[in-house]
């Protein structure tokens, strides 16, 4: 079963520019892994400082293979401080099961 999450995270003023650069890097990194299906990027049209980051993983273990890339580290740890949040908030997602 794939693991798919959406990761939400708002650039702090100024520093736009900075994490539009380092999301743009990292997006490079993970698209590939051999275990990533989707890392699509988005900013709010109402709101462009607001990033919605949609991830999908062939499964569990290619999404702990990304949690351990040796880049995952230091994008966060560059991108803390310039979001308004404590760290991306994360929300994982199961697909509708549909009904016949």
């Amino acid at each position: 079963m794939t693991k798919t999450l959406l990761a939400e995270f708002t650039a702090r003023e100024g520093a736009e520019d900075e994490v539009a650069r380092l999301i743009r890097d990292y997006a490079l990194k993970v698209r590939e892994e051999e275990g990533n299906l989707a890392f699509d990027v988005y900013t709010k049209a109402a709101a462009p400082r607001a990033y919605w980051i949609f991830e999908v993983y062939r499964d569990e273990d290619a999404f702990e293979a990304h949690l351990e890339a040796p880049y995952g580290a230091p994008f966060n740890a560059a991108l803390t401080p310039l979001i308004e949040e404590d760290a991306s908030v994360l929300t994982f997602l199961d697909p509708l099961a549909t009904q016949r």
